[in-house]
């Protein structure tokens, strides 16, 4: 349903800068309302390129395996990935989530935390 979403997003935007192009170009409109049209059509598609879904790994990102809960990693983590003690309260499953990080890389990953979560002062 998202990648749907995603090509819906970016085919308006496709169009509204197509339009921008042509008010600039073909003159009918005020020149400004074009470039208005422009931006906006360009940061449609800059958002739909550049947009990720949450909490996910590169690596997860890039096999297109399915996301768990609020797109934090499953599974039993990578050995070169270490707990560290940041956390937070994810905000869409309530959980408190752990980061793991990879020292080599500077990679994240994000994993439920098996203790209990406390509420955010």
């Amino acid at each position: 349903m998202f990648a749907l979403l995603r090509i819906l997003i970016a085919a308006v935007a496709a169009l509204v800068l197509l339009a921008g192009l042509f008010a600039v170009v073909g003159g009918g409109a005020p020149m400004i309302s074009g470039f208005w049209l422009m931006l906006l059509g360009a940061a449609g598609l800059l958002a739909v390129l550049f947009e990720r879904t949450r909490y996910r790994s590169a690596a997860a990102e890039a096999s297109g395996a399915a996301p768990g809960a609020a797109g934090m990693d499953t599974g039993a983590p990578e050995p070169r990935f270490r707990p560290t003690e940041e956390r937070f309260i994810d905000p869409t499953t309530r959980r408190q989530l752990r980061v793991w990080i990879d020292p080599a890389s500077g990679e994240r990953r994000y994993r439920p935390d098996e203790e209990p979560a406390t509420t955010p002062r």
